[in-house]
């Protein structure tokens, strides 16, 4: 039992506890301690076994050394993780401090006075013509035609009704 649990033994103090159970059985407690604070809890997930005296002769040896296995094992992988991001982390902070080096080398950016600009031309304004509000028999503007397209025919019409002495009163009348 003991030369099972040597590998472990190595890597960190081991508590074991054995009680005395009903019908001649035995719990056997392995219980893995921690070496620092920080470490990881799943190093120190403990084993335990129940069985008779002679169970625990037969079996508690190939028991204890897929333990330990398993225990190592996990051991090993968390710190090949762990080397590997500190690696990683490392590489990240080399990358940042030369790419700040690289925009620290570059000359600053010239920057030129700006030249006096002429000033500029005054814009034509133009004065919004006032909205007249739609009056109940107006028709709506056709989709091409445009508000001076319209006035242009009603002075048309107007000039017309003139020369004719006809005020065109009467035709509204008529379509409504």
């Amino acid at each position: 039992m003991f030369k099972e649990l040597a590998p472990l033994l190595r890597q960190r103090a081991v508590l074991l506890t054995l009680t005395h159970l009903e019908n001649d059985e035995i719990r056997v407690n392995v219980v893995p301690q921690k070496i620092k604070d920080g470490e990881n809890t799943a190093l120190t997930t403990p084993l335990t076994v129940t069985g008779t005296a002679e169970e625990l002769d037969r079996d508690l040896p190939s028991t204890l050394v897929n333990f330990v296995g398993a225990h190592l094992g996990l051991k090993n992988t968390l710190d090949r993780v762990k080397e590997e991001m500190d690696l990683a982390a490392k590489s990240a902070q080399a990358e940042a401090r030369s790419k700040s080096k690289a925009v620290g080398n570059k000359p600053a950016p010239k920057v030129e006075a700006p030249k006096p600009a002429q000033a500029p031309k005054p814009a034509l304004q133009t004065t919004p013509e006032p909205t007249r509000a739609a009056g109940l028999f107006d028709a709506p503007e056709p989709a091409g035609a445009s508000s001076s397209d319209m006035d242009d025919e009603e002075d048309v019409l107007a000039e017309a009704a003139e020369q004719d002495g006809y005020s065109g009163e009467d035709e509204e009348e008529d379509a409504a």
